[in-house]
């Protein structure tokens, strides 16, 4: 099958719907591919580097005539009337708020599948635009803030004085909020963030961030997308956002509801108690914005000194990553419909990720797709529990810390009395290197335990040094005729041995991910 990569009219538009890596990708599926002249120049892919992977460089006509069309952006109605009968689009739709273009799309006999209309489950992530997207703009949202910011993210101690580190707050713990999490904490700022959806707390802390509850029942999702708030947890969430602009630097807020305007969550007022030289990132301008005053595709100033950022073309602003992920989304795709890689596209509407993302289907409208129940967070019935009376609840409290207390100096009373038996009937070369292990035991403790929880899986790769030391050691007393030495050495060897083999296996497993496809 013909697959055709047109260029994206759109103003301000600077991605392509397939990179000279992903056209090789197709063409092992069994397609030909066709690029319009000049429909990867923005994005730094050459017409060249199309050619030399296989792909024939066509004019507007040739590419639309094709029989399967890919895109980045929704169709205008002149570009519509450029698709053959029967031909099968591939583009960001929106259908849940774009009626006019389904109505222009219906006089067609064609076949329609949107790219952002993926159902969220997990066998469908490979071809998540939305997600793909958000990651990337959720990266830039930091560059850009950090870019009108007028001091630096990280703290510094210098001759001319102390530098603090710059406090971010981030609206939304998503994939975008994610990204953003991580950039901003990379970047060396006191990160903050908040979510409706109190099972992201876990993801948030790994990240490094400070996880900020509302006061109210969290909310779930049932299918993957943010839901719009009620109206108790929306009044808890603004007191909390009051709170949080008199107190940040930066504010990036991500929250989205697919086929709704954007939630207000952060006030004029409460941009006006924000210190002067703050800046916020408003990523969802494009549907109504976040916050009152942002403007899409604008840097506003407000009266107070604040800059409010909606520009809505941040993946975008890093045209050759972005799309080399579409298109990768794209060839994923592909992979669904061409199960047999013989250039034969086969839409099967059993498939629910299929489904969900065709729109039309010659002609027939196929939208909405009947809905996909999924949930980040498992179900737990709701239990009705008497209310307590505080004082009870209060002395319960107090002596559980009692008895928690007694505990801990009962066992540091047990441990110490085992050491002091073992100093004084050991040898005196135990003393030695007893004394060697309880100092690296407390010196390992403060070292591993500082250290971020994104870095535990590298640093699980440079523990093998150690355990090679360990191992060493283990192998030097095997040939000892003392049985509890040579239990322990046995012991000693087989789990350092575990732990160096799991430590390469794990740094190999990582390097793969980097590795580039033959």
């Amino acid at each position: 099958m013909q697959i055709g990569i047109p260029r994206e009219t759109l103003a301000g538009e600077t991605r392509v719907a397939a990179t000279p890596k992903t056209v090789t990708q197709l063409m092992k599926l069994g397609h030909s591919v066709v690029v319009e002249a000049g429909a990867g120049t923005k994005s730094s892919y050459p017409d060249a580097e199309y050619a030399a992977a296989g792909a024939a460089i066509v004019d507007a006509a040739g590419a639309w005539s094709s029989p399967v069309v890919a895109k980045i952006n929704a169709p205008t109605t002149a570009e519509i009337a450029l698709l053959a009968d029967g031909a099968t689009l591939i583009s960001q739709i929106a259908p849940g708020r774009s009626p006019e273009l389904l109505a222009e799309l219906g006089k067609r006999k064609i076949t329609v599948l949107a790219m952002d209309a993926v159902p969220r489950i997990s066998r469908a992530q490979a071809l998540d635009v939305l997600s793909s997207m958000a990651n990337i703009a959720g990266y830039r949202a930091v560059i850009e803030a950090a870019n009108e910011f007028g001091s630096l993210f990280t703290g510094q101690v210098t001759a001319a004085g102390k530098v603090p580190p710059a406090t971010v707050f981030i609206s939304g713990a998503g994939v975008a909020g994610l990204a953003a999490i991580g950039t901003a904490k990379s970047l060396g700022a006191i990160v903050r963030a908040t979510d409706l959806r109190a099972e992201v707390a876990e993801q948030v802390e790994s990240m490094g961030g400070q996880f900020v509850a509302v006061q109210a029942e969290a909310q779930k999702s049932s299918d993957g997308y943010a839901k719009e708030a009620s109206a108790d947890y929306a009044d808890a969430a603004a007191r909390m956002y009051a709170e949080q602009c008199k107190e940040v630097d930066i504010i990036i807020t991500t929250a989205l509801i697919p086929g709704r305007p954007a939630p207000r969550l952060i006030t004029a007022d409460m941009v006006a108690t924000m210190k002067p030289g703050s800046v916020i990132v408003d990523m969802a301008a494009s549907n109504g914005g976040n916050v009152e005053g942002s403007v899409a595709d604008q840097l506003v100033v407000t009266a107070n000194g604040v800059k409010i950022i909606g520009y809505t073309d941040l993946a975008g602003r890093l045209p050759t990553q972005a799309s080399q992920l579409y298109g990768t989304n794209v060839v994923n795709l592909f992979k669904l419909l061409t199960p047999e890689k013989d250039g034969a596209v086969s839409l099967d509407l059993d498939d629910v990720v299929l489904r969900g993302m065709t729109v039309q289907k010659d002609g027939e409208s196929m939208w909405p797709p009947p809905p996909v129940q999924v949930s980040a967070a498992p179900s737990t019935a709701v239990a009705t529990v008497p209310a307590e009376d505080p004082a009870v609840v209060a002395a319960r409290e107090v002596a559980l810390a009692k008895t928690r207390t007694q505990r801990r100096i009962t066992s540091s009373v047990i441990a110490a009395a085992l050491v002091v038996l073992a100093v004084t009937f050991s040898p005196a070369s135990f003393v030695g290197a007893f004394t060697v292990f309880a100092l690296a035991v407390v010196v390992g403790f403060y070292v591993i335990s500082g250290v971020s929880h994104s870095l535990h899986t590298p640093l699980m790769a440079q523990t093998n040094a150690i355990s090679g030391i360990i191992l060493v050691g283990a192998l030097l007393q095997l040939g000892s005729t003392n049985v509890a030495v040579l239990v322990m050495s046995f012991i000693a060897a087989t789990i350092a041995s575990i732990n160096i083999f799991g430590g390469f296996l794990v740094s190999y497993r990582m390097l793969g991910m980097f590795r580039k496809e033959s």
